[in-house]
């Protein structure tokens, strides 16, 4: 079952378009002609007219497609060669240094120096000392006057500088002997 409206997109329109001519070839015997804006067309001339829009959208869609095709190889092409341009533009800008003319005739400008206000640098050296103070990082001198020291430790190993007798167990009698 057909549609009076076909959606907007080409595929459909010229669908409708092939079907209204076929239903025209088909019906050319009953319906010999139509006015349309006042004007008496035959079957032949509307079918033709169908035929021509036909034909103009399907060259548009393969002009569409080529030109896809096309935009597609020019996005590799510059995708391959941009680092090669990259640095032809970089070997230009050190060659004519301080060239502005000679530069111009290659459709470049020379670098502009960056300029640092005072007011950025007060920011940037505040900034990087915050830095600083956040990760605990140290200057050299700084670093030279840190010292390691060995924590003290209760089982330290010492030797004994004469065997000493073993201590007795609770509740028993030692004797000594006197001379």
């Amino acid at each position: 079952m057909g549609t009076n409206t076909p959606k907007n997109n080409r595929r459909d329109l010229v669908s409708a378009d092939q079907a209204l001519a076929d239903g025209l070839g088909k019906h050319a015997s009953a319906i010999t002609s139509i006015v349309i804006g006042g004007v008496s067309q035959t079957t032949a001339d509307i079918v033709a007219v169908l035929q021509a829009r036909i034909d103009s959208a399907n060259a548009a869609q393969t002009t569409w497609a080529t030109w896809r095709n096309a935009v597609a190889a020019d996005r590799a092409e510059r995708t391959k060669t941009q680092a090669y341009v990259s640095g032809v533009k970089q070997a230009l800008l050190v060659a004519f240094t301080g060239q502005v003319d000679a530069l111009a005739d290659f459709g470049m400008t020379p670098r502009k120096p960056r300029v640092v206000t005072p007011e950025e640098k007060v920011t940037a050296a505040a900034k990087a000392k915050a830095t600083r103070a956040a990760r605990h990082t140290m200057g050299k001198k700084q670093k030279a006057a840190i010292k390691g020291a060995l924590p003290p430790t209760d089982a330290t190993p010492e030797a004994p500088a004469s065997p000493s007798p073993a201590p007795a167990p609770a509740g028993s009698t030692t004797v000594t002997q006197s001379s």
